[in-house]
């Protein structure tokens, strides 16, 4: 499956936001793939336009958020809620494990949303549930696996180090991680990104999904990779937020039916 289709089947998107910030210790690349292009449902025909006189770029989808606007909060109360929707299993067949989603209040996020977000993430296709696994979000008084926290980034770097990660580049809480049973995603990576995927002009939707599939890897058992090569496309359990190493962004575990992984660091 070609990358720009998997960028365009998770998420739309509106306005993009530049960022001139300097790179964290990432490298910059320009990943012409990942531009947006138009989507048809399977089996759809071409769009057209609706009268001779139309113009071709009418049709243009719109240009992909790459980033959020406005303040991060750094610390919320360290107090979650949670989405209390009970989702459908995600995945055909094999050992069902139950997560629950939960969002820190004071981060300015919904949690049904959040749990949307994940949801997609999860659902594939391309997701661990492509590999003979079934995931499902339960209540917060459900029995569970694991938890899909969204937290600021005072509190994920709280609630990582107590399960022994550091977070932290230039000092401050920066990627997302994964603990005993909990799986925390940063809020400031998940309203901004990294700086190489927007120089890259990855949407923000792309990232989102690969952080979760990510850290839900860790959950899973899965260890770090490395890029296999230049040019080629990065395995979701490379850390991307802090470089690429001349990869492609990411998002998915599986690609075309199989499981795509780099050397193991």
């Amino acid at each position: 499956m070609e990358l720009a289709a998997l960028v365009l089947a998770v998420g739309a998107a509106v306005v993009v936001i530049a960022d001139r910030r300097a790179d964290v210790g990432a490298e910059a690349f320009t990943a012409e793939e990942l531009a947006p292009a138009p989507m048809l449902a399977p089996g759809a025909a071409s769009p057209l336009p609706s009268s001779p006189a139309a113009s071709p770029s009418a049709a243009a989808p719109p240009p992909a958020v790459l980033r959020l606007p406005g303040p991060v909060p750094s610390a919320g109360r360290s107090s979650f809620d949670y989405d209390e929707r009970t989702g459908p299993v995600l995945g055909d067949a094999g050992t069902l494990r139950r997560y629950r989603v939960a969002v820190e209040s004071g981060a300015g996020e919904d949690p049904g949303e959040f749990a949307a977000a994940v949801e997609r993430a999860l659902a594939g296709p391309g997701s661990w549930v492509d590999g003979g696994l079934r995931l499902q979000q339960v209540g917060a008084a459900s029995r569970h696996d694991f938890t899909v926290y969204l937290a600021t980034p005072r509190t994920a770097g709280r609630l990582c180090a107590a399960g022994g990660v550091d977070i932290r580049v230039g000092g401050r809480p920066y990627t997302s991680c994964r603990a005993p049973d909990k799986v925390i995603i940063n809020l400031e990576r998940w309203r901004l990104s990294v700086p190489h995927f927007v120089s890259a002009k990855v949407p923000l939707s792309v990232y989102r999904t690969y952080v979760v599939n990510h850290e839900v890897g860790h959950e899973l058992g899965h260890r770090h990779e490395r890029c296999p090569g230049r040019g080629r496309v990065a395995p979701v359990m490379m850390q991307q937020t802090l470089f690429l190493n001349g990869c492609v962004a990411n998002p998915w575990p599986y690609r075309d039916g199989r499981r795509y992984a780099g050397p193991r660091l």
